[in-house]
C-alpha cells in the first residue's frame, strides 16, 4: 500500500481508503460479521482512512467503526459526516446547535473524544460559500470535538466555493472513469490551496467492477433498486448519474484496454489514483473479499498509455449527457 500527505495535516493516509456506507445500509443486508471483516481486511492490508457518515444505517456505520477502534492498537483516521439527518434538510439547519448535537452523537457512536474529521456532508450549495458555516465549523474545533473539517459535495462549483476557506482541509467528491469534470478545474485550484481530495463512488455504484450486466438485480433496500431515477436522493449517487445500459456498453470498452493483470475493479481505482491531485480513494466493501480486491490497485503498474483511450470513452458515452449536471 502506498500513503499520501492529506493537506498540511503531517497525517500519510492510504491512497485507498474503504467507504462505509455499505456497512450501514442502502446496499442490500450486510451482516456486522461481514462489516467487521471487511474492515479487518482493510487494516490487515495497509489501510488506515475510513470514511462514514451519521446517517448510514442512523449511526450503524458508526458504530461498527467503533468496536473495531476499541480493538486495533493500529492508527486509523476516521472521516464522518454531518448535515444529513436534518429534517427537512436546508440551509436554515446548518447552524451550531443543530452541527454540533449531529457531531456529539458520532462521538458517542465511534467511542472516542475527539473526530479527526467531519465534513459538511452534501449541504445546499449556498452553505458552501458562506463565512457563517466555517466560522460554526472553528467553533467546534475549538470545543475540541474535532480535530479538523471538510466538504462533501454532489458539486464541482459546491467544491471551487468551499475552498476558499482557509481550514476546509477536504473535499470529497464523486470521480470516476464516468466522472471525469472534477480534473478539469477543480484539482488544479484544490491543489494550489493545498486541500485533500477524498474520491468517492469510485466504481459507480459497482458498474465499473464489469460484473454486472442487462439482467442484474437488486434488493429493496439498495439504493440501486431504488434511487435509480433520484427519487431519494441526488441520482449522481447512484451509478455515478450516468445511463445504466450505456454503462455496460462503457465497461466492454474498458475491458478492451485494460492491462491483462489487471481487473476492471483495479483499472478504475488505478485511473483515479493516477491522479497525484486525489489524496484517497474510498471504494465500499460489504465483505472481506471485496475489501481485499479493492488494495490490489495501489502496486500495480502505472496506466499512463492508455489514460487518452480510457478519456475518449468517457466524450463518446457520457460527457454530453452528464458533464453539466455536477
Amino acid at each position: 500500500m502506498k500513503y499520501r500527505e492529506f493537506s498540511d495535516l503531517g497525517w500519510k493516509v492510504s491512497e485507498i481508503g474503504i467507504g462505509c456506507w455499505a456497512i450501514g445500509s442502502e446496499w442490500g443486508n450486510v451482516s456486522e460479521i461481514d462489516a467487521k471483516e471487511a474492515l479487518y481486511a482493510s487494516l490487515d492490508n495497509g489501510i488506515n482512512f475510513f470514511d462514514t457518515a451519521d446517517v448510514y444505517g442512523d449511526g450503524r456505520s458508526e458504530k461498527i467503526i467503533g468496536e473495531v477502534l476499541k480493538n486495533t492498537n493500529e492508527k486509523i483516521y476516521v472521516a464522518t459526516k454531518a448535515g444529513r439527518r436534518l429534517n427537512p434538510h436546508n440551509a436554515e439547519g446548518y447552524n451550531l446547535k443543530n452541527i454540533e448535537s449531529f457531531i456529539d452523537r458520532s462521538l458517542v457512536n465511534l467511542g472516542v473524544e475527539v473526530i479527526d474529521l467531519v465534513q459538511l456532508h452534501c449541504p445546499p450549495s449556498e452553505i458552501c460559500g458562506i463565512n457563517e458555516t466555517y466560522e460554526m465549523m472553528d467553533e467546534i474545533v475549538k470545543k475540541g470535538k474535532i480535530n479538523y473539517y471538510g466538504v462533501s459535495v454532489e458539486k464541482v462549483s459546491e467544491a471551487l466555493d468551499a475552498i476558499k476557506f482557509p481550514n476546509v482541509k477536504s473535499i470529497q467528491i464523486i470521480f470516476n472513469v464516468f466522472r471525469q469534470k472534477p480534473n478539469e478545474i477543480f484539482f488544479r485550484e484544490a491543489k494550489k490551496n493545498n486541500v485533500a481530495i477524498i474520491a468517492r463512488v469510485p466504481l459507480a455504484s459497482g458498474l465499473l467492477t464489469g460484473k454486472m450486466n442487462n439482467q442484474s438485480s437488486f434488493p429493496e433496500n439498495d439504493h440501486r433498486n431504488y434511487n435509480i431515477n433520484g427519487d431519494s436522493f441526488d441520482v449522481g449517487e447512484t451509478f455515478s448519474g450516468v445511463n445504466f445500459a450505456k454503462g455496460l456498453e462503457a465497461v466492454e470498452e474498458l475491458k478492451k484496454i485494460k492491462p491483462n493483470d489487471f481487473s476492471l475493479t483495479d483499472l478504475s481505482l488505478k485511473w483515479i489514483l493516477s491522479h497525484p491531485e486525489v489524496t484517497v480513494v474510498i471504494p465500499g466493501a460489504k465483505n472481506k473479499i471485496q475489501a481485499e480486491l479493492n488494495v490490489k490497485a495501489s502496486e500495480l503498474n502505472e496506466i499512463n498509455t492508455i489514460k487518452d483511450n480510457i478519456k475518449e470513452i468517457y466524450n463518446k458515452y457520457f460527457k454530453k449527457d452528464i458533464h453539466s449536471n455536477w
